[in-house]
């Protein structure tokens, strides 16, 4: 009986061990938002909610359901594409040429059931050095999440040993002992060094950019030596610039899913993302930094997706020659 605690101090508990992850002032923020959002709606789905765009999908179900188009829409979230994108950079160290990273995001897989079981398939014919997800593992951004676990247990079995992550603005900082249980080292504004012989790169990650505003490059690239070659992991793309003069020469998001329900010729009808629609989906530059913005393995608010199909991504890693 002596070692049960009360909700209080569980609560304590998990701040302290977020704190020391995130930083004082990002861990109260994130929780204290978290909280907030939770008590707003209730477990409720808000269709007027403008950040999620509910009332616009919403309204595009609908008509989907009328024309008949809404089942074209679900099978199309299955037919998820390997994407290749072959990067020269000139600061690369050596022993890193051809070094390949599998990149997923956006995953929402309590809610992408059959698109997570056909990622799986592809997944087992890849080779590729590291993994990493740049969040969004949850299909609502409130309510429960231990059915994300459950699936996010299925995904991480399929994957290689070295698999790193960053959450999203759907996700709760309540799944972070959990994910890391099951082998993935999540990224708090923190950084890894991966040595190849006697040379390195580092990888760093920044909590929510978008709704909790907890991301902390300076925290993130603390531990990375001026001029070293570095890349960076985010939810949402909208810090490229402050990503770019910080020196980081490779950038990895998710988040806009590309629009998700597109205009033919992938125009998006719109963008959850404050920036320039060129970096809403694949490859994009910015001064000396090479970012890529993935639409993401599973949809959100709604299974639904047209001319915008969910991809998986392999970065190859090259140096100029």
């Amino acid at each position: 009986m002596g070692n049960l605690q009360t909700p209080l101090s569980k609560e304590e508990d998990l701040l302290e061990r977020v704190e020391r992850r995130l930083g004082r002032v990002c861990a109260q923020q994130r929780l204290g938002i978290e909280k907030d959002y939770e008590d707003r709606f209730g477990g409720r789905l808000n269709f007027f909610d403008p950040d999620k765009w509910y009332s616009l999908h919403s309204l595009f179900t609908h008509v989907l359901k009328l024309t008949g188009l809404y089942w074209l829409g679900i099978r199309n979230t299955e037919r998820i594409e390997v994407r290749r994108n072959r990067i020269n950079l000139a600061p690369l160290p050596a022993a890193f040429d051809g070094f390949t990273i599998l990149h997923l995001s956006d995953l929402h897989v309590d809610m992408n059931l059959g698109a997570m079981q056909r990622m799986i398939e592809l997944i087992a014919s890849l080779e590729y050095d590291i993994c990493v997800l740049t969040g969004d593992f949850r299909g609502r951004a409130f309510g429960p999440f231990e059915a994300t676990l459950l699936e996010m247990a299925r995904v991480r079995s399929q994957l290689s040993e070295s698999v790193y992550g960053v959450l999203g603005n759907h996700d709760t900082v309540r799944m972070l002992p959990e994910l890391e249980a099951m082998g993935i080292r999540m990224l708090m504004n923190e950084s890894e060094t991966i040595a190849r012989g006697n040379q390195r790169i580092h990888l760093a990650g920044v909590d929510d950019a978008h709704y909790y505003r907890t991301d902390n490059l300076e925290k993130a690239a603390s531990g990375i030596p001026p001029g070293e070659f570095s890349i960076l992991l985010s939810h949402t793309p909208e810090i490229y610039k402050r990503a770019a003069f910080a020196g980081f020469k490779l950038f990895l998001s998710g988040h806009t899913h590309g629009g998700q329900i597109c205009l033919p010729g992938s125009i998006p009808v719109t963008l959850s993302s404050d920036l320039p629609r060129r970096m809403g989906a694949g490859r994009w530059s910015y001064r000396t930094m090479i970012g890529y913005t993935s639409v993401g393995a599973g949809s959100s608010v709604v299974p639904l997706r047209f001319n915008c199909p969910p991809e998986i991504t392999l970065h190859h890693l090259q140096c100029v020659r």
